[in-house]
C-alpha cells in the first residue's frame, strides 16, 4: 500500500520569488513558517506559493479586449478609419451614458442630433446630389458597427434617415425633390422616415400591399397602415409605399407631418430597440399632392432597389452588437473573481471567449467582402441575405454566451450585455427574416425556389 505525500515544503522554495522571499523573512519567521508548510494540504500549499511569488501583489499586465483579432480592419482607408474612430468617440462621449436611462424611458434622446449632425457623417457616403461615394457601403458599415457595439437603437436611427429614407429619395425622386430633401437630410435639420411594413405584411408587402393610393385631381389619396416604423414618432416625413387601385402599380409619396389623415401612434412594450420609436402609422383620407409623389419611382423595383441598397448595413448590426458583447464579455472575465481567481482563468469561460471571438472574425470578414463587393457593383440579392442569415445567426449566439459569461450580472442593463443580449433579437428577425433570407440564398444555389 502507498500513500500520496502532499509537495515537499523545501520544493516551494524554487517557485518563490527571492525579492518577495526577503520582504517576507522581514515579517516571518521563515523556520517556522516552512515548518507549517509540511502540514498545509495542496490547496494551502498553492495559495502560499501564489502570495510568496507575488501573484497578489504583481499581476500581469492583460491585453485590451478587442474583437478585431485578425487585424481586418487594419487594411481599411485613412478617411475610413477616421470614420470609425469619429463614430466610436461619440457612441462612448454622449450616448453610453445615457443610453440605459433611455431605454427604461423607451425614448429615443434626440437632443443628441444636433451633436450627431457635427459629424456630418452624411456626406461621408452620399455626394450632393444624390449619388453614392466609391466606398459608402463600407463607410455605412464602420459607421454602423461602432455604433452597434455600444447601442443598436443609435445605428437603427441612422440606418432608417441615412439609408431608407435618404434613399428612396435618392433614387426615386425628381430633381427638384433631390434639391428640396437632400441638403436638410445630409444636415440632419429635416428627419426621414421609411413606411414598408404592414401590420398584416412584413416579408409577403411586396406582393400583398393593403395600403392604397388613388389619384385624385391634383393629388392622391391614401389610406390604410404601416406598422414597425422607425423614427416616425418625430420625423419631419415619413416616406410612404402604397399601391395604386387603379393600375396595381407600387408609388412612393413624401408624407410631411401634420399632414391631415395621417396619424402616427407609438408602439409600447417593447424589449429589444427600446430607444427606437417605431410608430403605427393610420392613413384615413390623406391626401398628398402629386409634387410629393416620388416621381421617378418605376415600381416595386425602385422599393427593392432601395432595400438592396441598405441591405449590407443590417448584417453589419449584428457584426457590431456581437463585437460589442464580446469586448464586455472579456473585460468582465478579465476582473471579476470567483473561488480565489478571475474567472477568465477558468478553462470553461474561456472557451466561452473563443468561440465569441471565432464567431465575430468570420462575421467581419463577411461584412467586409459583401460591402467591397456592393461598392464595386457586384452584389447580388443573395449575397446580401447569406450575410444576413450568417451574420444575425451568429450574433444570436455570441451574446446568448456573453451573457452567460457575466452569470447573473448578465441581466442587469450597468453592465451592457444585456441590451445587446435583447437588442439581437430584433436584428435577427426584421429587414429580412432569416427564414426568407435562406429561402433567397437557397434558390440562388439550388436554381429551385422554395417560396410559397
Amino acid at each position: 500500500m502507498t500513500t500520496k505525500s502532499g509537495p515537499n515544503p523545501m520544493a516551494l522554495l524554487a517557485q518563490i520569488d527571492l525579492e518577495a522571499l526577503g520582504r517576507l523573512s522581514e515579517k516571518v519567521d521563515l523556520a517556522a513558517l516552512l515548518g507549517a508548510a509540511s502540514k498545509m494540504s495542496d490547496k494551502q500549499l498553492s495559495q502560499l506559493t501564489r502570495m510568496m511569488a507575488g501573484g497578489e501583489h504583481k499581476r500581469p499586465e492583460l491585453p485590451a479586449p478587442d474583437a478585431d483579432f485578425f487585424g481586418q480592419l487594419d487594411g481599411l482607408s485613412d478617411d475610413e478609419r477616421a470614420v470609425a474612430a469619429t463614430t466610436k468617440a461619440f457612441m462612448h462621449d454622449h450616448v453610453a451614458p445615457i443610453m440605459n436611462e433611455y431605454w427604461n424611458r423607451d425614448e429615443f434622446p434626440r437632443h443628441l442630433i444636433p451633436e450627431l449632425r457635427k459629424l456630418d457623417l452624411l456626406r461621408k457616403v452620399w455626394n450632393e446630389d444624390g449619388t453614392r461615394k466609391p466606398n459608402a457601403t463600407v463607410i455605412e458599415g464602420l459607421i454602423t458597427m461602432e455604433a452597434c457595439k455600444v447601442d443598436v437603437s443609435t445605428a437603427v436611427f441612422f440606418g432608417v434617415h441615412a439609408g431608407l429614407a435618404f434613399a428612396s429619395i435618392a433614387l426615386g425622386g425628381s430633381a427638384e425633390q433631390k434639391a428640396e430633401w437632400l441638403p436638410k437630410m445630409m444636415d440632419l435639420e429635416a428627419i426621414g422616415a421609411f413606411g414598408l411594413t404592414e401590420p398584416e405584411g412584413g416579408s409577403q408587402v411586396s406582393q400583398g400591399m393593403r395600403t392604397t393610393c388613388k389619384r385624385d385631381g391634383d393629388g392622391w389619396t391614401l389610406r390604410g397602415e404601416k406598422k414597425w416604423i422607425g423614427n416616425s414618432t418625430f420625423s419631419d416625413f415619413t416616406v410612404i409605399w402604397a399601391r395604386d387601385v387603379d393600375t396595381q402599380e407600387v408609388r412612393g409619396f413624401i408624407v410631411r407631418a401634420g399632414t391631415p389623415g395621417y396619424e402616427v401612434k407609438k408602439i409600447e412594450g417593447k424589449t429589444a430597440l427600446r430607444i427606437v420609436e417605431n410608430g403605427q402609422i393610420t392613413l384615413t383620407d390623406c391626401r398628398v399632392p402629386d409634387t410629393d409623389r416620388l416621381q421617378e419611382v418605376r415600381g416595386w423595383r425602385t422599393t427593392a432597389e432601395v432595400l438592396k441598397l441598405t441591405r449590407a448595413g443590417v448584417a453589419w448590426q449584428g457584426v457590431g452588437c456581437a463585437m460589442g458583447a464580446y469586448e464586455l464579455a472579456l473585460a468582465y472575465a478579465q476582473n471579476r473573481e470567483q473561488f480565489g481567481k478571475r474567472i477568465g482563468e477558468f478553462q470553461l469561460i474561456q472557451n466561452h471567449l473563443v468561440h465569441m471571438l471565432g464567431n465575430v472574425t468570420g462575421m467581419l470578414a463577411t461584412v467586409l467582402r459583401l460591402s467591397h463587393m456592393a461598392d464595386a457593383g457586384e452584389m447580388r440579392d443573395e449575397h446580401a441575405a447569406l450575410a444576413k442569415v450568417v451574420t444575425a445567426a451568429r450574433c444570436r449566439e455570441t451574446v446568448a454566451l456573453a451573457r452567460e459569461t457575466l452569470g447573473g450580472n448578465g441581466i442587469l442593463l450597468e453592465n451592457g450585455v444585456a441590451k445587446h443580449f435583447a437588442d439581437t433579437e430584433a436584428i435577427y428577425s426584421y429587414e429580412g427574416t432569416n427564414e426568407i433570407n435562406t429561402l433567397v440564398v437557397g434558390r440562388a444555389v439550388t436554381g429551385l425556389s422554395a417560396f410559397v
